[in-house]
Parts: structure tokens; sequence; C-alpha cells
């Protein structure tokens, strides 16, 4: 059958403080979904979408990549889908695996994996394994909403504090502080570094395109806290709008350097699969005037698609503006000395603990 262009839209009334305005059917669905009237001519109030957490069991929890545009080959997602609800979340599309909307869906049908700290902790003691660092947040964001309650990113890292393996984690989320007691003390020894995406300073823009994400002078407050604590913090300008926050590029920096960070990246708005028309329709809702000039933009760097996923491609695209972006941002972040690469972290340090049972070491 052919599938309509939206098939479960909400009213704004329905989804306050979401980023996505509707919940249509993923891309593996045979079939696609419709809310009808049940038949009754009584007119009634629906309610709001509410977050709903599920719970998975998880055989492996380490997922590894081949990626050669990445900086890690590593990586864990202590939940699937995320609150904070960014309507240019790239990881949208991996909700409809699960069969549920990349759009509300992703945002307010979450998973939790509360065993995921014990399924790390055997996967670190397999006999073959080899340490390398492991990235955190660069799919879902690990210090969402739900965290605060179930603990499992805390759970997490105290397991990666006591095998002694480098972490390197990617938030939005200011719940981060609450483990400045653990990663301070990882970063005293080599590792463990953060990475704070900051995509606007511009409050009411955030809170469009990020409606439960922190403000962005709560997220510089953490950068200040986490440096401050002797923890490395690298000030991510992620994504790159064009022609919507693209002229905030060298003020984010700025800010982002007095708040103290030692280094800073950028990344360019990435529209893949669904995310392209969830992220035409939230233009459409909120800045119609600047949809056509913002489309036009992404198209030029992607040979006149909304995306493409070329590998050293994906990132930046390519083109005049592309060069133009990543040419401000060098100068700048240039300027203000964020333009040095972080030290590696340490895999040497790598230890499992010992366990009740253990032969005990003469030496």
């Amino acid at each position: 059958m052919t599938r309509p262009e939206r098939d479960r839209p909400l009213t704004a009334d329905r989804r306050p403080g979401r980023g996505a305005a509707s919940r249509d059917s993923g891309r593996f669905e045979r079939l696609s979904y419709a809310d009808v009237s049940d038949g009754w001519d009584i007119p009634e109030d629906l309610p709001p979408l509410r977050t709903e957490v599920a719970e998975e069991r998880p055989r492996s929890i380490i997922t590894y990549n081949r990626s050669p545009d990445l900086p890690f080959d590593r990586s864990i997602n202590p939940y699937r889908g995320c609150e904070h609800g960014c309507i240019y979340c790239f990881a949208r599309p991996s909700h409809a695996y699960l069969g549920l909307s990349p759009g509300l869906d992703f945002e307010t049908r979450l998973v939790a994996r509360p065993q995921a700290p014990q399924v790390l902790a055997r996967e670190l003691r397999a006999r073959r394994y080899q340490p390398a660092p492991l990235a955190i947040g660069t799919n879902t964001d690990p210090y969402q909403p739900v965290e605060r309650d179930r603990g499992i990113m805390r759970a997490c890292l105290d397991v990666l504090r006591d095998f002694r393996h480098p972490v390197a984690i990617v938030t939005k989320g200011t719940l981060v502080e609450r483990d400045i007691d653990v990663l301070s003390e990882m970063a005293a020894l080599g590792l463990a570094r953060v990475g704070i995406s900051v995509t606007t300073l511009d409050r009411d823009l955030a809170r469009r395109m990020e409606p439960r994400v922190p403000s962005p002078a709560r997220r510089l407050a953490t950068i200040r806290r986490l440096s401050e604590a002797g923890i490395p913090v690298r000030l991510m300008v992620s994504p790159v709008v064009p022609a919507l926050t693209d002229p905030e590029l060298e003020h984010i920096l700025a800010a982002g350097a007095e708040a103290g960070a030692c280094a800073a990246s950028w990344i360019m708005l990435r529209l893949p699969l669904e995310v392209a028309p969830l992220w035409r329709d939230w233009l459409a809702e909120h800045y119609p005037d600047r949809a056509g000039r913002i489309m036009a933009r992404l198209r030029e760097m992607h040979d006149g698609a909304d995306y493409s996923a070329r590998w050293h491609h994906r990132m930046r695209g390519e083109g005049a503006y592309a060069a133009l972006i990543a040419q401000r941002f060098d100068l700048a972040a240039r300027r203000l000395g964020l333009d040095h690469a972080q030290p590696p972290l340490r895999c040497d340090l790598f230890r499992p603990p010992p366990q009740p049972g253990d032969q005990l070491a003469l030496f």
C-alpha cells in the first residue's frame, strides 16, 4: 500500500515540550497506522503524550563500528530513544528498528537497559578484550532526564573506573555534574573527557529546537564546573544549522572558551532517513520564512539532496558554504586557543578488578 505523507500528526496541545510533530510509522513497517474517532459523536480533549519507559535485557552492550570518519571504534548506549527531543537528532532513525516512530515515539517511548553495567563488566573481562577509548552519548544522551531516576549511566561509569578503562562522553545534559566525583578521579589518570554540545546561545531557539535540553547558559555553566574539577571538556558546536545558527558560530566558541573548554569541534546539520521530513515539518511550523533558504544551503552541500551519507562527507558537507564555515571555525578556534588536539586517553592502565574467589597475586 502507499503510505500517506503523514500517518499520525499531532496537534501542538498534545505534544507540549516535544520536538517532532508526528509519530509516523517506521520505514520497516508494512502497515501504517492512523488515529481515528471511536465512532461516538462526543467531543473530548485528548491527553498530551507522556513519556513511557520500557526495559530491555541486553545480551551485549558494547557496539563496534568500522566507520573511517569516526575517532572511536566502540560505544555503549544505556538508553534507546531520548527525551531531550532534539528535532535534528541523527539517531532518530534507529527507533525504526524497534518498530517505533522516529518522530514522537523516539522522544516519548524510551527503552532503558538496567543490566547494562553487569553486561559491560562481563564483556570487559573477556580474555580477548583489548582496551580502547569507549564512547558514550554518540547515539542517545546518557544524561537525559530518565537517568536521574534510573542511574544506569552512573553504574556504567563506576564499572569503567573500577576497570581503569578510558571513556569519552558526549552530552547536553547537566546531570553529568552529578558524576564529577568519578569523572575527576578518572581524568586525573588520563582516563576520561567530556564533550558538551552547544548549538545556539539563543534561549528561545534552543527551546524550540531542543525542547527538553537544559538552556545554553546552563550548559556553559556545566562546562565551567567540569573544567574546574580537572575534567577536560570539548565544546561541540553541533550541529551548525545554515541560515539559523551559523551567525552565532564565533560567539558560541568565545562563550565556551570563557567557560573553560580546552578544545572545540563542529558538525554540520545532518538529515538522514526519517530526520529530513521531520526537520522540514519543524521548519514549516517554527521558521517558515527561512525554510527555503536553510534547505537550499543544505542541498548545495549534498549534491542537491537533503543529505548524503558518504564517508568523510556526511559530517561537514562540501562546497563553498561548507568551506566558509570551516574557515570561520578554524580562525575563531585558533584565536581562542581551542584548536589544540586533546591528548589521547590512556589504555595502559586497564586492569580488571579482582572478583570473589579469584586467586590473589603473590606480589
